[in-house]
């Protein structure tokens, strides 16, 4: 995952750093349970000197910040509040977690004047271990766990059932190829609330945010984006575009359902889930407006991992001018598209009984 996926760096009209207000809209629409959760469930010890917190999948641009401050002004008032009679807080050290190929250089030039933290950067995949054991505070995670490590092998196989010709997403595929998709999340998922288990530390939280459908007919977020593929088709047809490269490029994304997600966290022995909450955030598919903000969404989005499969000398302009038009052509298929499913759950570490001394 770390080699392949990250968002448009810089400040420049087709970064992330400007097309990311989905993604706003997500932690904006769950920030009240997250509150709710510090308020409730978080555990601050009277000894505690350094309050560690990480983003995990923090990318660049406004949103990490805002998430971090949010987090701080929680933990400040409830140390206020617990312990009255104390004159100072902890220090605050903050973790910005993403792959290697991140641009921390924009991450970093925008870090928040007046922030009341010290910030890390920590490049390297979430599916593995981040940070020592029982180290963490708190760990937050929006918007990225639904990028998967890798395409799953079988899908890229010709003679294979699940092969995905024709097609970058599961969404108009075989049962098969949602299968191997469905098998890779849960895979690397278990391997991600795994690493978080063992990093947490007593009275620490855990909270995580992820783009969801809460059934099969349900739109979400992955049914827009795999329009992309009947752009792509039609510049392979042109001859703009390789068909075996194109047949073999595939989004490493899933979109689970809160049950899949829930499922997956209780399975790990050391984490008892204290809230888990569904909601939404509007979107419109209807107006030309609308979808040039979806393809300047996706792009930013999207982009590298395209120029890295097909090379930088691929006509993007060309590629998200076509995919505008598609997103017209399948409005229909949008015109009930008003809204993306979220599911968030926090998560604290269970104390074994063989631990108890």
């Amino acid at each position: 995952m770390e080699y392949i996926v990250a968002m448009n760096g810089g400040d420049g009209p087709n970064s992330y750093t400007r097309n990311s207000k989905l993604q706003e809209k997500s932690f904006n629409g769950t920030k009240s349970l997250l509150i709710r959760c510090i308020r409730d469930h978080l555990d601050i010890q009277k000894t505690c000197k350094v309050f560690r917190i990480a983003d995990l999948g923090c990318s660049i641009g406004p949103n990490t910040f805002s998430c971090v401050k949010t987090i701080i002004q929680e933990v400040q008032l409830k140390f206020d509040t617990q312990f009255p009679e104390f004159t100072s807080l902890p220090e605050f050290q903050v973790f910005f977690n993403d792959t290697f190929s991140n641009d921390f250089n924009t991450l970093f030039s925008a870090l928040p004047i007046d922030r009341l933290y010290m910030a890390a950067g920590v490049p390297g995949s979430f599916y593995g271990q981040l940070f020592p054991k029982g180290s963490m505070n708190f760990m937050h995670s929006s918007f990225s766990c639904h990028w998967i490590s890798q395409v799953p092998k079988e899908v890229l196989i010709k003679d294979s059932r699940a092969w995905n010709k024709g097609r970058i997403s599961y969404v108009r595929s075989s049962c098969e190829v949602k299968q191997a998709f469905a098998a890779q999340f849960m895979s690397d998922f278990k391997a991600f609330i795994g690493a978080r288990s063992e990093e947490l530390a007593p009275g620490g939280l855990i909270f995580i945010s992820i783009p969801c459908k809460s059934n099969e007919s349900e739109l979400c977020i992955l049914d827009s984006a795999d329009v992309l593929g009947d752009a792509f088709i039609d510049m392979v047809k042109e001859g703009l575009v390789e068909e075996e490269l194109f047949d073999s490029f595939n989004l490493p994304v899933y979109i689970p359902t809160p049950s899949e997600l829930i499922k997956l966290v209780s399975s790990d022995e050391h984490l008892n889930i204290l809230k888990v909450e569904e909601s939404y955030v509007k979107v419109k598919l209807s107006s030309p407006e609308d979808f040039m903000f979806e393809s300047s969404h996706l792009r930013a989005v999207m982009e590298g991992i395209i120029k890295r499969h097909f090379g930088p000398d691929i006509l993007m302009d060309d590629l998200f001018h076509r995919y505008c038009n598609k997103l017209k052509e399948f409005s229909n298929q949008f015109k009930n598209y008003d809204k993306v499913g979220i599911v968030s759950v926090a998560v604290e570490q269970v104390i074994m009984q063989d631990e108890l001394v």
